[in-house]
């Protein structure tokens, strides 16, 4: 018996995106960042519903990106508070802390594994002064996404939202990434599209989209337009000869290559397959975990299409996880724990934090009775049958 493993494939269609990669570096003159990657993010953001992407070299690079473009645009201040998902990625909170904001946990629901308007509301009571929002759509889903933007529109808070996970989701006619001022997305192996290493920030805000290309590439204006550039000129007194190498504002090297473009594009006609397959072992696993009495199935039937990264498996109490991971591993899959848990208990979190815990009781739950199960869409008809009775117990 084969392990089912949590990944199976660095590519959907691996031996064709493979086929294609290499034709292209033997007969390329360039592979550092230039039209394919261009026409990759007009590609992505067409598919997306959104009018701007920005590629980068990683997921990670894209949260980091996003929040030093609203940093160096005003819309948000060294100092603010900013609430970001207790169950979500090392990498939301991570560059909160690295770019001097405070960073705030807030709790998520454990039937969506995602912060809700209740959540929300609970988490301002103690934080009044949150500025942004950082949320992320866990694994496919969301909880009442439309009902937090408009809460956040009122307040005067920044929406965005950490799509890595939930590429092709739908909520209320949209798809998640679409509900605030920006998204990012991952590339990495293992999610709905795969570039080996990569990311996406999407967003519908001009001026943003500027910034972004900005704090992209070193804080030089070279990825904007010639109008905008000769603005940046003459507002700074700068020579054409010279404009190349100014920096204009802070930034980074996160550009992604060619190769990345060039993958991208090739991936992005699958993307409705992909979702469609994802989508369609999520239901099954679903009929197999309403079965048993053990397990805290998602509830996430306000949802249009559930693009779902990976199943949660949740269990009633954390006695029971123990022996339903063995039984697991016993059967050949291998899992791992719910994305990180409640990171406000991780080490970095507790070092450079003194949030209490207790301000996020349903991420402590999934954190010890919670672990993820494959989805990807190379699954075999025997694969989901072994998986879906052990789901049954």
């Amino acid at each position: 018996m084969e392990m089912i493993q949590l990944m199976h494939s660095t590519f959907y269609r691996e031996d064709e995106v493979k086929e294609h990669l290499c034709d292209f570096i033997m007969k390329s003159d360039r592979l550092s960042m230039g039209e394919r990657v261009s026409r990759y993010e007009t590609r992505f953001a067409e598919w997306q519903g959104t009018p701007h992407a920005v590629a980068v070299n990683s997921g990670s690079s894209a949260n980091i990106v996003l929040i030093q473009a609203l940093l160096n645009l005003g819309l948000i201040k060294r100092g603010d508070e900013v609430g970001f998902s207790a169950v979500t990625w090392s990498t939301n909170p991570m560059p909160l802390f690295q770019l001097g904001l405070q960073p705030v946990g807030i709790d998520v629901e454990l039937e969506s594994l995602c912060v809700s308007a209740r959540t929300l509301s609970a988490a301002l009571a103690l934080h009044p002064n949150i500025k942004c929002l950082f949320i992320t759509n866990a694994l496919g889903f969301c909880a009442d996404l439309e009902v937090i933007a408009e809460m956040c529109r009122g307040r005067g808070i920044i929406l965005i939202e950490d799509n890595c996970e939930s590429l092709g989701s739908e909520h209320a006619g949209r798809k998640l990434g679409n509900f605030g001022i920006a998204s990012t997305f991952s590339t990495f192996v293992g999610h709905h599209l795969s570039t080996v290493e990569g990311g996406l920030i999407c967003t519908p805000d001009d001026d943003l989209v500027d910034a972004l290309r900005v704090a992209r590439a070193h804080g030089w204006n070279r990825n904007l337009s010639e109008e905008k550039r000769s603005s940046l000129r003459a507002a700074h007194d700068v020579s054409t000869f010279a404009d190349p190498y100014t920096f204009y504002d802070l930034g980074f090297n996160l550009r992604p290559t060619e190769i990345t473009g060039v993958i991208g594009l090739h991936q992005i006609p699958y993307l409705n397959e992909i979702v469609s397959k994802r989508s369609e072992h999520y239901h099954q696993y679903m009929d197999a975990a309403l079965q048993n009495a053990d397990l805290l199935p998602p509830h996430v039937e306000h949802m249009d299409t559930i693009s779902n990264f990976a199943f949660p498996v949740i269990t009633t109490s954390p006695e029971l996880r123990e022996p339903l991971i063995e039984r697991f591993r016993a059967g050949k899959v291998e899992i791992r724990p719910l994305i990180s848990g409640n990171i406000l208990r991780q080490p970095f979190f507790r070092a450079l934090s003194d949030q209490d815990v207790s301000e996020t009781p349903n991420s402590s739950q999934l954190h010890d009775c919670a672990f993820y199960i494959p989805n990807h869409p190379d699954l075999q008809h025997s694969e989901l049958l072994r998986l879906t009775d052990l789901l049954r117990g």
